[in-house]
C-alpha cells in the first residue's frame, strides 16, 4: 500500500534524494537532540552547575546558528550562479562528517573543545541541507512535492532512528561491542554518524544530477563577490514574493519553538533528573513514532491543504510546550516525547515543500538559502532565550513556557499567506 499512496519509492532520483534525509538524520538524532546533549552535560561539565551546563550548550547552538545563518544565502546564490549545489552538499557533508568523527577525543572537562568541534559540525551539516533541500523542486513533480518532502522526513526518521537505537545499545551494553565502558560507547557513536552520514550520501550524488544552470563566463570571478551580489539583489527583489517572505518571516517564529525544542529536550531533562536511559529512549520512541506520521501529514495536505496541517501541527506544538512546565517525572518525559513524534516531521517536511513550492526553481539554492537563514535565527534567538532564562532563574521551566509565544505568533503570520498567490507568481516567473 505505501508504494500505492508513495509512488516516490520507485522513482530512483526521488528515492536517492530522499535516502540523504536518512543519512543526515543521524547527525539530528544522535548529535543534536539525544546523545552529545547528554554526554556534555553529565561528563563533559560534570564539574558545573547543571543549569551552566544547560546555558554552555544552548550558547553554542546559538554560535552554530549564527554562523550558518550569515552564510546561507551567499553560499546559496553562489551555487545558482555556478550550477554547483552538489559540489557544495558534497563539501559541507563531508565538513560536517569530519568534525562530528573528531568528537571522539573529546573527554570530562573539555567543553571549550566539544563545543568549537560540534560549531563546525553543525555547520557542515546545516551548510548541507541547503543544497539538499534546494534540490527538491527539481526532483518532485509539482503535484507531488508535499508528498515527496514528508516522504524524505519519513526515511529520516527510520534512519536516525535504527541508528540511534544501535548506540543506544553501544551505551547501555558495551561488552556487546567489544567496548569497555558506556563512554566508549558514546564516543564511538560519534563516529558511527560519520559514517552513516558519508555511506548514504552516495545514492543523491551518484543518480540526482546538477540541475542545468545557464552557461556563465567564470573567467576573472570572484565567487564571493558574485554571491553577495546576487544575495543583494535578491533581498531587493523579495518585495515582489510578498506571500514568500511572510510564509518566511513565520516559519522564522513557530520554527524557533520547534528547534528549541529538538535542541533543549534532552539537556533540560538531565537538569531536571531523568537519566540517560529514559531520554535517549524517548526520542528514540519520536523517531519511530514520527515515520507514520511524517506520511500521515502528507496525506493530511492532500485531503485538507498543506497550511491547514501545518496549522494542526502548530497547535499540538503549543500544547507541548505548556506540558513541558509542569515536567517532573520520566514517564512525563515519554509522553511528550510520543506527542512530539505526533507533530515534528510533518510540521517540518510540508514547511519545506510550502516554500519550495512558492519558489521558481532557478533560484531554488538562492531561496532555500533565504530559508535556511530562518531555520538559522530560529536557531539563534529560541536557544539564546532558553539560555539566559536558565541562568537567571537556575531553571529552564519558564524558557519552555516562553515558545507558546513563538507557535502562536507563527502560526497567526501563516493564516496570512496567500498560499495559491504565491504558487502563480513563481510558475510566472519561471516562464519568464
Amino acid at each position: 500500500m505505501i508504494d500505492r499512496w508513495f509512488p516516490e519509492i520507485r522513482d530512483r532520483r526521488v528515492f536517492s534524494w530522499a535516502l540523504y534525509d536518512w543519512a543526515n538524520s543521524a547527525f539530528a538524532t544522535t548529535i543534536m537532540a539525544a546523545v552529545l546533549p547528554n554526554y556534555y552535560s553529565s561528563v563533559i561539565c560534570r564539574d558545573l552547575p547543571p543549569a551552566t551546563a544547560s546555558s554552555l550548550w544552548a550558547y553554542t547552538n546559538t554560535i552554530t546558528m549564527l554562523i550558518i545563518a550569515v552564510m546561507a544565502p551567499v553560499l546559496g546564490a553562489m551555487a545558482d550562479f555556478y550550477g554547483a549545489k552538489k559540489k557544495f552538499l558534497t563539501f559541507f557533508l563531508l565538513l560536517g562528517a569530519a568534525f562530528t568523527a573528531s568528537l571522539y577525543f573529546v573527554g570530562p572537562g573539555d567543553w571549550v573543545w566539544a563545543s568549537l568541534l560540534y560549531i563546525v559540525a553543525g555547520v557542515g551539516f546545516s551548510g548541507a541541507n541547503i543544497f539538499y533541500d534546494s534540490l527538491l523542486p527539481h526532483v518532485a513533480p509539482a503535484h507531488r512535492i508535499d508528498q515527496v518532502s514528508v516522504f524524505g522526513y519519513a526515511l529520516g526518521y527510520l534512519g536516525g532512528g535504527l541508528l540511534l537505537a544501535v548506540n543506544l545499545a553501544m551505551i547501555q551494553f558495551p561488552a556487546v561491542f567489544g567496548l569497555t565502558s558506556p563512554i566508549q560507547g558514546v564516543q564511538w557513536s560519534f563516529v558511527s554518524v560519520a559514517i552513516w552520514w558519508v555511506l548514504f550520501s552516495y545514492p543523491l550524488l551518484k543518480n540526482v544530477p546538477e540541475p542545468y544552470s545557464p552557461p556563465r563566463a567564470l573567467a576573472a570571478v570572484n565567487p564571493i563577490r558574485i554571491g553577495i551580489q546576487r544575495t543583494l539583489k535578491t533581498l531587493r527583489e523579495i518585495r515582489k514574493y510578498r506571500e514568500l517572505f511572510t510564509f518566511l518571516i513565520a516559519f522564522w517564529l513557530y520554527n524557533d519553538g520547534i528547534g528549541t525544542i529538538i535542541k533543549m529536550a534532552v539537556i533540560f531533562g538531565t537538569e531536571i533528573g531523568i537519566g540517560q536511559g529514559h531520554l535517549i529512549g524517548a526520542i528514540l520512541l519520536v523517531q519511530f513514532i514520527g515515520i507514520p506520521l511524517s506520511l500521515l501529514f502528507g496525506r493530511l495536505a492532500h485531503w485538507l491543504d498543506t497550511r491547514t496541517a501545518i496549522l494542526i501541527g502548530l497547535a499540538g506544538y503549543t500544547l507541548i510546550s505548556i506540558g513541558g512546565y509542569f515536567l517532573y517525572h520520566a514517564w512525563q518525559f515519554w509522553l511528550l516525547a510520543i506527542f512530539v513524534g505526533f507533530v515534528q516531521g510533518g510540521t517540518q517536511g510540508l514547511s519545506r515543500s510550502l516554500f519550495g513550492s512558492m519558489v521558481p526553481r532557478r533560484m531554488s539554492a538562492e531561496f532555500f538559502g533565504f530559508y535556511d537563514i530562518s531555520q538559522k535565527f530560529a536557531g539563534i534567538l529560541g536557544p539564546f532565550v532558553f539560555g539566559v532564562i536558565a541562568y537567571l532563574t537556575g531553571s529552564s521551566r519558564w524558557g519552555v513556557v516562553a515558545l507558546v509565544f513563538f507557535f502562536l505568533s507563527g502560526a497567526w503570520l501563516l493564516t496570512r499567506v496567500d498560499v495559491e498567490a504565491g504558487q502563480r507568481l513563481a510558475a510566472q516567473e519561471e516562464n519568464l
